[in-house]
């Protein structure tokens, strides 16, 4: 399966990145989000929100691990900054939220990746500038490829 780049130029357009990728969104679907602190997973992640409907404000769930928000799809914001070895990570029981009817989104899902089911998208988020970002979209499945060719018509 072969990767694609998008180039966020600004916060607003990594939050338009993630509505279309929310927009496109199916249950079950699994997004991992990894990137130094501060590249804009949460930002992305609210986009993701928005485009499943969500008006909630979504934020860091960095000290309650899990948030759930509601719209089109239930959405499952999973944040694994705060953990520090693989064992925590399974001490969570992400189960029901992985394998359930909603869209996960795991933050610093490099803390966790042996844990997490193989069918996912991972989305690795870099800085290229101040405001710039770098998003390489790997789809992990048939599922996700056909989402990323979606997206990359939707894209122009």
């Amino acid at each position: 399966m072969s990767p694609a780049e998008l180039i966020s130029h600004s916060p607003d357009d990594t939050i338009k990145i993630g509505t279309r990728i929310g927009g496109l969104a199916a249950s079950g679907d699994i997004f991992l989000l990894t990137g130094s602190l501060g590249t804009g997973k949460t930002c992305l992640t609210q986009g993701i929100a928005r485009g499943l409907g969500i008006e909630e404000y979504t934020q860091s769930p960095s000290f309650v691990l899990v948030r759930q928000l509601y719209g089109r799809l239930p959405l499952y914001h999973i944040d694994l900054y705060r953990l520090d070895n693989i064992g925590e990570v399974a001490d969570l029981g992400l189960d029901d939220y992985l394998y359930g009817e909603g869209v996960c989104v795991v933050e610093w899902a490099e803390k966790g990746l042996k844990l997490l089911p193989q069918e996912h998208m991972t989305i690795e988020i870099s800085y290229l500038g101040d405001t710039e970002r770098s998003l390489i979209l790997k789809p992990g499945s048939r599922r996700y490829q056909e989402l990323l060719s979606e997206l990359r018509f939707n894209n122009g």
